[in-house]
């Protein structure tokens, strides 16, 4: 039978250093909104795995909306790949490396904001570390949360990562152009999605044939459109 204990200092204090880093990070994060929101500019915070495809959706994005100015900051643990990608697409992108960090948090994103070129931009995308955990924790200061899930990574992901799906305003089903060889059923991973958003919002895409594409514009018009309106409000922090 469990012993009934008091809590001690040791029980409370990571508690405690989580709230106050938390807090500090989310005070960063509306910092980073109100530069966004006075900028009439779409933030989108865009999470996924490693390999769910993030970096060839936005080249693929940059293809689609000719006519919208982009701009980006990418997080990965070393090097600078995507964001050399992601400029020779012609997209102006900053890249943060974290070092042994598995996500971004406000502070790095708006240290990037001095560098990148985003007030002059109609979408600004954070293309956040490849992990399905903690990203899901820090609020950036974005407009709208996206997930890209593969569907290589199989059915069960919503339900096993949930907190990353919750906060989701739109999930991107990428690689759509490899389900004729996959033993992967759309109907699961939607009803799994419908478990665990709150409102379920999904588009299936394939950056190499375009596939969804249409439908993902379309979507971030609309959004941006109601950002210059003032009238969406921007998603707020996880937990």
């Amino acid at each position: 039978m469990c012993e009934t204990k008091s809590a001690s200092t040791s029980d409370v204090l990571p508690v405690e250093v989580q709230e106050r880093v938390l807090a500090r990070n989310d005070r960063t994060a509306d910092h980073n909104r109100e530069h966004f929101h006075r900028a009439g500019v779409l933030a989108v915070n865009l999470m996924g795995s490693p390999g769910s495809g993030k970096t060839a959706i936005l080249e693929a994005t940059a293809r689609r909306v000719a006519g919208r100015r982009l701009a980006a900051v990418t997080g990965d643990l070393e090097t600078h790949r995507d964001a050399e990608r992601l400029r020779a697409a012609g997209i102006p992108s900053v890249a943060i490396t974290t070092g042994s960090a598995c996500h971004l948090d406000s502070e790095l994103v708006h240290r990037a904001l001095h560098e990148a070129p985003w007030r002059q931009s109609d979408y600004l995308f954070i293309e956040n570390v490849g992990n399905l955990v903690c990203p899901a924790v820090y609020d950036l200061g974005q407009t709208v949360n996206v997930v890209a899930l593969a569907v290589t990574e199989g059915e069960d992901k919503p339900l096993k990562y949930p907190v990353m799906f919750r906060k989701a305003d739109l999930v991107l089903l990428t690689k759509a152009d490899l389900l004729p060889h996959l033993d992967v059923r759309i109907d699961v991973i939607d009803e799994a999605l419908s478990r665990v958003m709150p409102s379920p919002e999904r588009i299936l895409v394939s950056a190499k044939t375009g596939q969804g594409m249409e439908s993902w514009a379309a979507w971030l018009e609309r959004r941006h459109g109601l950002v210059r309106a003032g009238a969406i409000e921007a998603t707020p922090a996880f937990i």
